[in-house]
């Protein structure tokens, strides 16, 4: 298939399958770094080398080695998207974490509180600088 084919301009959710030759494996991590970050990333190689390859230099929502459909089917492990490909995941804890929504509360007391907080700063400016350098 063409890079500029119509297939190659969006995520195939689908049942095709476009092959694209290449000579070395930096070629083909290159064209994919190229792209926007994919849903999933499929490997298939028996070296060890190439699978660690392609791993540590690429991104991708989820990866799959040697396999296109058990990450789907297993609950516990986590299925989404990064970049364009969507944010979060879910399946299992990831789908509780990416569905809420953690809210930071910071409590002051009222007798923690110092004067060099509030303006004028004119004649504090000494003691500023002295604390942060």
């Amino acid at each position: 298939v063409a890079l500029d084919a119509p297939i190659m301009q969006d995520e195939i959710f689908g049942p095709l399958l476009p092959v694209i030759p290449y000579d070395h494996l930096d070629e083909a991590i290159a064209l994919i770094n190229r792209k926007p970050k994919p849903l999933a990333l499929y490997i298939f190689s028996r070296s060890a080398e190439v699978q660690r390859q392609v791993l540590r230099h690429t991104q991708s929502g989820g990866a799959c080695v040697n396999e296109i459909l058990l990450h789907l089917g297993i609950p516990d492990l986590p299925f989404g998207g990064i970049g364009a490909s969507g944010i979060g995941a879910h399946h299992g804890k990831a789908s509780f974490d990416t569905f809420s929504h953690y809210r930071s509360i910071l409590f002051k007391p009222f007798w923690l509180d110092v004067p060099i907080r509030y303006a004028p700063y004119t004649d504090k400016l000494w003691i500023l600088k002295k604390i942060f350098g």
